[in-house]
C-alpha cells in the first residue's frame, strides 16, 4: 500500500483511551452539581451513559437547555477537574506514550481529541509533559462548538493537517458510544474501542466498533493487520 493510501491519519480520544480517568470525570460533576445546589445522584447515570459527549452539551441536557446554568455547571465542572489534575490525579494509561510515539515513527498524524474545554485539555497535557507529543490536538471549540458523538473533530483533524486525502484512510479510537459513533459518522476506515474506559465491548461494538482492544497499545498492530 503507498504512501498516500495508508492509514495515515490516527484519531485518539483523550481520558479513558490514552490517559487514564481514575473517576475524575465523575468527581468533577459531583463537585459542579453541589456547587449550583443540585442533587448529583439524579443525573449521574446519564453522565456515565453519555461519557465521550462535550460536557456543555450534557449540561444542557441535563438543565433542559437552560443555557445560563448550563455555562455555570460546564465551568464549575471545569474548575473541579482542571483542581484535580493539579493535585496530581490524573496519569497516563500505560503503553499510551509510546503508542503515539510508533505511530509517529510509522509516519502517521497523530491528533488527540476529548470533550473538555481548551483550558482542562492543556491542563491534561502540561500534567501528563505531553505538549508536542500529539501532531495536534482538538477539542469541541477547535471543531465550531460541537463534540461526540457527532463528526466534527475527527473532520477538523483531516482538514487542518491534511494527512490523508480519503477519509476512510483515517483511523479513530476511543473508549466510549460517542467516540465509536463519531468515527462511524466521519468514515473512518478503522474505528477502534478500547477497554480500559468508560463502556464494555459489546457497548463499542455495538455503536460500530470495527475492532475491539485491550488498550490503545494494540492499536498500531492492527493498523498494521488491516493494511495488510
Amino acid at each position: 500500500m503507498t504512501r498516500t493510501h495508508r492509514m495515515n491519519l490516527v484519531v485518539l480520544d483523550m481520558a479513558g483511551t490514552t490517559v487514564a480517568d481514575g473517576g475524575l470525570v465523575e468527581a468533577a460533576f459531583t463537585a459542579a452539581a453541589e456547587r449550583l445546589g443540585e442533587d448529583p445522584a439524579t443525573m449521574i447515570d446519564y453522565v456515565r451513559a453519555t461519557m465521550g459527549e462535550s460536557k456543555i452539551s450534557v449540561f444542557r441536557h441535563l438543565f433542559g437547555g437552560d443555557e445560563t446554568r448550563a455555562r455555570q455547571a460546564n465551568l464549575a465542572f471545569e474548575e473541579a477537574y482542571g483542581a484535580l489534575v493539579d493535585g496530581g490525579r490524573i496519569s497516563a494509561l500505560p503503553g499510551a506514550a509510546a503508542t503515539i510515539a510508533e505511530l509517529k515513527e510509522e509516519g502517521r498524524t497523530v491528533v488527540l481529541t476529548t470533550g473538555f474545554a481548551r483550558v482542562t485539555q492543556d491542563a491534561i497535557l502540561d500534567a501528563l509533559g505531553w505538549h508536542g507529543l500529539p501532531d495536534l490536538t482538538l477539542c469541541p471549540a477547535d471543531a465550531g462548538g460541537r463534540g461526540r458523538p457527532h463528526p466534527d473533530m475527527v473532520l477538523a483533524a483531516l482538514l487542518r493537517t491534511g494527512a490523508v486525502d480519503d477519509v476512510r484512510r483515517t483511523v479513530v479510537a476511543g473508549d466510549t458510544s460517542y467516540d465509536m459513533l463519531s468515527g462511524v459518522r466521519a468514515g473512518a476506515g478503522i474505528v477502534a474501542g478500547v477497554l480500559t474506559g468508560a463502556h464494555d465491548a459489546a457497548a463499542l461494538t455495538g455503536h460500530g466498533a470495527t475492532h475491539v482492544l485491550d488498550s490503545i497499545a494494540g492499536l498500531p498492530a492492527a493498523i498494521r493487520e488491516h493494511a495488510s
